[in-house]
């Protein structure tokens, strides 16, 4: 493990820049957990430690789109959050009851899954788009699934969010971005308090990420505008696929 001063500025620096990604465009989960994880922290840890960090840019994000915020698929906000929820509790269960030998053998595939949502997640939504699907049923499975997903691994969350809006036949961007970060605060949040009741978050660097990644945030909501999209996407793609093959071959 690496001197604690060089881990407090590898941590801190990794929570800042995927606080700043998260502004803008996402992926800092790229960042987070391959640092927590080099800086010795157990895998599970390390993806638990991690998503606490990046819970408040979650909240920020929901509280700036909170006037968008309306019904989907004509469910109420109320039992879509439960059932986002609920899904965020059991995704982080599982995470807790996944061995960190495993955790790390899945690390690269996660990654690289998140990395493939990030770069196509807009092709994906269009296509979704002209699928279309129906019913209340539906509509709830596809979240509960997702919410899973993002209980268990954060990364690409809110590409896979935004890809079932699209899926039943949402258009309107803000609602989708308002709803994506309701969810997300929600899901993340049971996930946070699953994580600390079964021990899994070392809280030595998590306040320490956490304040970091606040900053990064309001820095990359600032820097990030005049930086050109296309750009922003490539640099955070480029990221992905690098740090998932580090862990493919490490």
């Amino acid at each position: 493990m690496p001197d604690l001063l060089a881990t407090s500025a590898l941590l801190l620096s990794a929570a800042f820049f995927a606080g700043a990604m998260n502004a803008v465009a996402g992926g800092g989960s790229f960042l987070t957990l391959p640092a927590l994880i080099y800086a010795g922290v157990p895998p599970v840890a390390a993806n638990a430690t991690g998503t606490v960090a990046l819970l408040p840019g979650y909240a920020s994000g929901m509280y700036g789109y909170r006037h968008d915020l309306e019904p989907f698929g004509g469910v109420g906000l109320i039992p879509l959050s439960l059932v986002s929820l609920v899904g965020g509790l059991v995704g982080a269960g599982l995470l807790l009851v996944t061995p960190d030998e495993i955790f790390r053998d899945i690390v690269p595939w996660l990654l690289l899954v998140a990395t493939a949502l990030f770069a196509f997640g807009g092709s994906i939504s269009a296509k979704l788009r002209n699928v279309g699907l129906h019913g209340t049923g539906a509509l709830l499975a596809t979240l509960f699934v997702v919410s899973v997903y993002g209980g268990y691994f954060n990364g690409g969350l809110g590409i896979l969010l935004l890809a079932q809006f699209s899926l039943f036949g949402m258009t309107n961007l803000n609602a989708m971005n308002g709803l994506k970060n309701l969810f997300s605060t929600v899901l993340t949040a049971i996930a946070v308090v699953t994580y600390a009741v079964g021990g899994a978050v070392d809280w030595r660097y998590a306040a320490l990420m956490t304040v970091a990644a606040v900053v990064g945030g309001y820095a990359g909501a600032r820097v990030g505008r005049k930086i050109p999209p296309r750009i922003l996407r490539t640099a955070i793609i480029a990221v992905g696929l690098v740090m998932s093959a580090l862990f493919f071959f490490k």
